[in-house]
């Protein structure tokens, strides 16, 4: 009997090469699984099917995980606010963990021999699929034939075309992977360390004129509405916001960052909906939270991001962090309002009966009510203390 593999398929050159080479080189019988996080719509999932039956899979699942995906990653990405060195949402590192977390599964319900996934030799996605697989499913074999063969884009598709496969593998000119929580834009100039995307390489172009007001409502650090429509369905809420910022070209960057496997990489990115999102989150926190709420949250965000990058997602300090995070937002509740602009937003203010500043102990600058100016006058200087201290034994230095 044949052995049975699970490939995680996309439908690319990549993954559409193993599909056939595993199937008629190595003669393994071949299930494609699409593990869709929310960047495939239906007809592209179609699409994917389609092809995989054509490179001679016995069988094809999609595996829809994209509430899974929202539950246990995106919601606690923006409870942390996490933007990795302040700038990328972390949108496909958080996918992949899940997507093979999907694969890992559906090959066991099969009860497959081995787990194939096309990464390259060259990034963190390699990492990610075989740290996952490996934890859960020690006892089924990875294969992985792009990395272990150091295939080139050509020998691929002059495989492919000499086994009779005929498809559009022109390369294109920019690199694009899109997905729930933003989309990667790769292309020439994110090799060099001093040129940027151009215009065209974005997928959203600017429509917008003027300005856009735009509001968020969150609930215990959640989205739940945008422009005052309730939202149930919380990845629907994140393509809300994304369609009114990509509107107006909002959310393109380029990140820097270290691999998991040790050099610099560099990627252009755009994420509209996220970052919008997070910022909107964290301006509400600002209102809600108290000053060693808000410290504390941003070593444990950090620290959360970073683990998620790296593909730690299965340890467990991920669950401690979790909880605390989660414990943060129960007042995190309120409207969040912003102006959008051509490539740019701007934070109003935020509406929420959890505001800290709604107090009857003072107006910031303007008038104390719940301490008197002797009461300051103590308290200066008792908190000078310590430094006066300092001073007054180090007054020769």
């Amino acid at each position: 009997m044949k052995k049975k593999v699970v490939l995680a398929f996309s439908g690319g050159l990549d993954t559409s090469f193993c599909a056939m080479y595993l199937s008629r080189e190595k003669g393994y019988e071949v299930y494609t699984a699409l593990a869709n996080t929310g960047g495939f719509g239906q007809a592209e999932c179609q699409a994917v099917e389609e092809r995989a039956y054509r490179l001679g899979a016995v069988k094809h699942a999609t595996l829809d995980i994209e509430q899974e995906y929202y539950e246990k990653s995106i919601r606690y990405m923006v409870f942390g606010n996490v933007l990795r060195n302040g700038t990328y949402p972390i949108s496909v590192s958080s996918e992949r963990i899940f997507q093979a977390l999907a694969i890992i599964r559906y090959a066991k319900e099969i009860g497959a021999d081995a787990v194939a996934h096309g990464s390259t030799g060259a990034g963190n996605d390699q990492v990610r699929f075989d740290l996952t697989f490996d934890v859960l499913a020690p006892d089924i074999e990875i294969i992985t034939p792009t990395r272990d063969m150091n295939l080139s884009r050509e020998y691929e598709i002059n495989y492919l075309r000499e086994q009779g496969y005929a498809a559009d593998f022109v390369k294109m000119e920019y690199s694009i992977n899109k997905g729930l929580w933003g989309t990667s834009v790769g292309g020439k100039e994110t090799l060099h360390s001093n040129r940027t995307l151009p215009e065209q390489a974005y997928p959203s172009q600017l429509q917008g004129e003027g300005e856009e007001s735009l509001s968020i409502d969150f609930e215990r650090g959640e989205i739940c509405g945008v422009n005052g429509v309730a939202f149930a369905n919380k990845p629907d809420a994140i393509r809300k916001v994304e369609e009114a910022g990509a509107r107006w070209a909002i959310g393109r960057d380029m990140h820097v960052g270290d691999t998991i496997i040790g050099i610099k990489g560099r990627v252009g990115f755009e994420a509209a909906g996220p970052l919008l999102i997070i910022n909107a989150h964290r301006l509400l926190e600002k209102h809600t939270l108290t000053k060693w709420q808000q410290y504390w949250k941003d070593q444990i965000g950090t620290w959360y991001g970073m683990f998620l990058h790296e593909a730690q997602y299965l340890e467990p300090a991920m669950r401690d962090m979790e909880t605390f995070l989660q414990s943060t937002q129960r007042n995190v509740t309120g409207r969040v309002l912003l102006n959008l602009r051509p490539y740019s937003y701007f934070l109003v203010g935020v509406e929420s009966d959890r505001d800290l500043m709604k107090s009857d102990f003072g107006v910031y600058g303007e008038e104390q009510k719940a301490w008197t100016a002797d009461d300051v006058k103590g308290f200066t200087k008792i908190l000078g203390n310590q430094m006066k201290i300092y001073y007054n034994v180090n007054k020769n230095d």
